[in-house]
């Protein structure tokens, strides 16, 4: 039941931070603080607005720790609530959110992020809404108001096209290598430390324990990877087969001069790339 919830989590982590990649990031953390958090419980909670409610807070807790965090007085929005009608805009707003860019609604302050997405794209309940933010329905209701306006004026706006920039050596090889087959020239480029994280797995750490990531792969037959920019970063796209129009997952590698230190495989949270904004 709690797996899964893990792609509506990361729909709503995503958009609140502003990153496929920091939103699966929340995901894990709120996951990891679930389970430790039960231990003290003596009822089970409500699981889905429990966890929702871990990972709304654990979200606000690294916007507020990279100084980022925009705000609106929650007294501001309750002077709007009656601007808008809701109900008939509910299918059109809907439209709008789902087709914003993942890094668009960063734009708008914390209040005002939270309430479209959790109407607009997740569909909650304007109670369930008040009860996660801790305010009232009509200090929803505001914050939803002035959020969907600004959502419209900043989708109004162009989107500069990123910089298409070539992949790294490193990452290159690492592709070619693995669409080559060549699981030993890949382990050959691990790290004695290397660390592999791949969703609610445990952490593997060391060359030997990381190298039977790339056992599992050999048994998987036709898979693709191509380079890819997201958000900044450099990551691999991973394909079924060559020439498939969307990949099915994502890769992304640290280094550490010429090996790698750190591999993130999203092989089990395949709904990141649903909202991941590629460049190949």
């Amino acid at each position: 039941m709690a797996e899964a919830l893990r792609p509506e989590l990361h729909r709503y982590c995503a958009r609140l931070m502003g990153s496929v990649i920091d939103g699966e990031d929340v995901v894990q953390d709120t996951f990891a603080k679930a389970l430790v958090a039960l231990e003290d419980l003596h009822e089970a909670p409500h699981l889905r607005a429990w966890l929702f409610k871990i990972a709304h807070n654990r979200a606000l807790d690294l916007l507020r720790g990279r100084a980022i965090r925009a705000a609106e007085p929650v007294e501001a929005a309750e002077n709007v609530v009656d601007e808008i009608n809701l109900d008939p805009l509910e299918s059109l707003m809907h439209e709008e959110a789902m087709h914003t860019a993942v890094s668009r609604f960063h734009e708008l302050p914390v209040l005002q992020r939270s309430a479209v997405i959790l109407k607009d794209v997740l569909d909650e309940p304007l109670a369930e809404i008040a009860c996660l933010l801790g305010i009232t329905i009509d200090g929803v209701k505001g914050h939803l108001a002035r959020g969907r306006a600004r959502l419209r004026e900043i989708n109004a706006q162009s989107i500069p096209l990123p910089n298409r920039t070539a992949p790294s050596p490193a990452v290159v090889r690492y592709v070619t290598l693995f669409n080559q087959r060549d699981w030993n020239g890949l382990r050959a480029l691990l790290a004695e430390d290397v660390k592999l994280r791949q969703s609610s797995h445990p952490l593997r750490s060391g060359a030997a324990d990381v190298g039977l990531f790339f056992t599992i792969y050999a048994k998987c037959d036709g898979i693709w990877l191509v380079p890819a920019w997201l958000e900044g970063r450099q990551v691999i796209a991973v394909f079924s087969a060559q020439g498939d129009p969307k990949p099915t997952h994502l890769m992304w590698l640290e280094w550490s001069g010429e090996r790698i230190s750190f591999i993130r495989d999203y092989r089990y949270a395949p709904y990141i790339v649903d909202d991941a904004e590629l460049v190949f």
